[in-house]
């Protein structure tokens, strides 16, 4: 005689149980589960006649326990106050007649199956929440930008403690872009598992080293593979219009645009004359342009550059406020 106490996680489909859980649920002597729980169907169809109960009494299964092997079906969410008080009731009747309590656990998450908790909250909050349901695309491109900014930030900070949380942030940003766009009913719409889809079929398709049967040396060939591919996904994409400059986002700082712009340009061959000619003219934009040459030719990015030096400025700037209060 014994109880079970049956954990699953709602993660997983209902039926896909371990084979020891469907063991021990077909030879139990009962089974009591609530009504209404995701499982009660594939027990049905295991032939498994479970008992339904509207909310499970700790003593009455310990007291049946005692009598018979008695597994009880936890709610997906763990059933924590129950199995607490069944642990109390155990512990205070152990010296007069023992009881075996195990707690079995039918289904694990695997890898990543938070990420279904995250869209689940997510259609919650579009539905419900009078904030989140007015949202566009448009009204939301400033949080992805703060968002992926306060990640640059604890990143350089080195923050890594933090860093889990920005993440989730900016993850947070792309369910629900996904969530907005799944409301659409035209050739536009598409869902986060369509998101997921295609940035896995670029991955595979951009690694044939790891996925396919190509053969690399090295870092550096694995780059130039990975742009021979991209200038032919450009090229199926824009026909005879197709650049090496497309996809390269404009609205980015500046800093950090021009130096992107260059190193396109430098990976397709183009005269170094180029950047010569766009940054002659005696103008603050023009030796900026110049500086982020020359900060790629050291082997900087000089949008890191500027923010290491902005900080120290910052942090200057800070302690003479500090002094200047006295």
């Amino acid at each position: 005689m014994g109880l079970t106490l049956l954990a699953t996680t709602h993660r997983v489909a209902p039926g896909l149980l371990t084979w020891r859980a469907w063991d021990a649920l077909r030879s139990a002597s009962a089974v009591r589960v609530r009504d209404g729980h995701p499982l009660l169907p594939s027990l049905r169809d295991a032939g498994i006649v479970p008992e339904i109960v509207d909310e499970p009494d700790a003593a009455r299964l310990v007291a049946d326990a005692r009598r018979a092997d008695v597994l009880w079906v936890a709610a997906p969410d763990g059933d924590e106050p129950l199995m607490r008080e069944i642990g109390q009731l155990v512990v205070d009747d152990a010296a007069e007649t023992p009881l075996d309590v195990e707690v079995l656990h039918g289904s694990y998450d695997l890898p990543g199956a938070r990420l279904l908790d995250l869209v689940s909250v997510m259609d919650t909050l579009r539905r419900e929440c009078p904030w989140d349901r007015k949202q566009t695309h448009t009204t939301l491109v400033p949080y992805l930008l703060e968002e992926a900014y306060e990640v640059l930030d604890t990143i350089e900070a080195g923050d890594y403690g933090a860093l889990r949380e920005e993440l989730g942030d900016v993850l947070m940003q792309v369910a629900f872009h996904s969530v907005v766009a799944a409301e659409r009913d035209d050739d536009t719409a598409f869902t986060i598992d369509d998101v997921a889809g295609a940035i896995v079929d670029k991955l595979v398709r951009r690694h044939p080293h790891v996925f396919g049967d190509v053969t690399v040396s090295g870092a550096d060939e694995v780059n130039a593979n990975w742009e021979q591919i991209k200038a032919a996904e450009r090229a199926e994409k824009s026909g005879a219009d197709a650049s090496a400059l497309d996809g390269v986002p404009m609205g980015q700082p500046a800093l950090s645009l021009a130096a992107q712009l260059q190193r396109r340009a430098a990976r397709m061959g183009a005269p170094s004359g180029l950047a010569e000619d766009a940054a002659k003219a005696d103008d603050v934009g023009g030796r900026l342009f110049a500086l982020v040459r020359e900060a790629a030719e050291r082997g900087v990015d000089a949008e890191s550059e500027l923010r290491a030096v902005s900080r120290v400025f910052r942090d200057r700037v800070r302690s003479w406020e500090r002094q200047e209060r006295g």
